[in-house]
């Protein structure tokens, strides 16, 4: 039986736990997934229904995805299987103008677009390059105050940024949703120590790299979306470059007869406060994403997993991009 695993008191008011593997629902509503009308109305509502039956807790959404559809058809889902009180709802601000004012009017809206009297977790989706967090804070610390909104978080913050909002909000910051994968290392050697240290969450988008790290495509089967065409890991010298990453996520995944994405998830949880948040295309992924949380690596795993990904961060990503600069020159 397949287990899900959770943080446990991580600072939220309700106490609710966090399951380490959540749903993130970008795709509920863009129009640049292509999905359909026929998703967002019936399989969008059926995923939430079965992610929560699994033990997933954590849903995260954004203002900014489809222009607010992505809140509307997530607290729709959460209404008619009665899981508003179960589930951690986690929504974003996007940065336009986040001054205090601002703050307080946009949560209000997505809490109403939601369909919750409270927004378990309100993150800033991005620093804004001109507006310090000493201006957007004490608008998320009114919106604590009046139970508005639960806990508060950033997202796409630097370690210092993150630090700073803290100073500036007088209190917990308490998660930092960042991109986080075997394919984007970075915040490993800073945000998550950062947050195992002090009783913190890094939230990691993007998990499987848009599905990079699911070994479903190659140099000479690339993905055809609009989304991911526009990602320099499809290109095919990242592709090329990738194969002794994909080879172990296939090696791992074939000793635990599970498939490469899943050990993917399984690599990000097993780190300390690392919570991942996989879209799901349908019932079947958001099924396949939460038995992740049931698989055990070992810890050379681990390591073999992370040196090929290193290896591919430094030589594979900077070759493809320069490989792609190159072409365009020669135009």
């Amino acid at each position: 039986m397949d287990v899900m695993r959770y943080l446990e008191n991580v600072g939220l008011p309700s106490d609710k736990p966090v399951s380490r593997v959540g749903l993130g629902t970008w795709q509920f509503g863009s129009g640049e997934w292509g999905y359909g009308a026929e998703y967002d109305a019936t399989e969008a509502g059926r995923i939430v229904a079965r992610a929560a039956e699994l033990g997933i807790t954590l849903f995260d959404t954004a203002e900014a995805y489809g222009f607010g559809r992505s809140e509307r058809i997530l607290g729709r889902a959460l209404e008619e299987h009665g899981l508003r009180d179960s589930a951690v709802v986690a929504t974003k601000l996007f940065p336009l103008l986040p001054v205090a004012p601002v703050v307080r009017r946009r949560a209000a809206a997505s809490a109403a677009r939601l369909g919750v009297d409270r927004i378990d977790l309100y993150q800033v989706h991005q620093p804004n390059p001109v507006v310090r967090d000493g201006f957007t804070m004490p608008g998320m610390r009114d919106l604590q105050d009046a139970g508005v909104i639960g806990a508060v978080g950033v997202s796409n913050y630097s370690l210092d940024r993150w630090q700073q909002a803290e100073r500036d909000l007088g209190r917990p910051v308490l998660s930092n949703q960042v991109q986080l994968s075997l394919a984007h290392l970075g915040p490993l050697d800073d945000l998550v120590p950062y947050a195992a240290a002090r009783g913190r969450m890094v939230i990691a988008w993007s998990p499987l790299a848009q599905g990079f790290l699911s070994c479903r495509y190659d140099a000479t089967h690339r993905p055809s979306s609009a989304v991911r065409a526009m990602n320099p890991l499809f290109l095919e010298e990242s592709l090329v470059r990738a194969a002794g990453l994909l080879d172990a996520l296939r090696d791992v995944a074939g000793t635990h007869g599970v498939t490469p994405a899943q050990v993917a998830l399984a690599w990000l949880i097993h780190h300390p406060a690392v919570v991942a948040i996989p879209g799901a295309s349908s019932v079947a992924q958001v099924e396949a994403n939460a038995a992740a949380a049931d698989i055990s690596l070992t810890d050379d795993e681990v390591a073999e997993l992370t040196a090929q990904a290193r290896a591919f961060e430094h030589l594979g990503v900077v070759a493809a991009v320069r490989g792609v600069a190159g072409r365009l020159l020669r135009r």
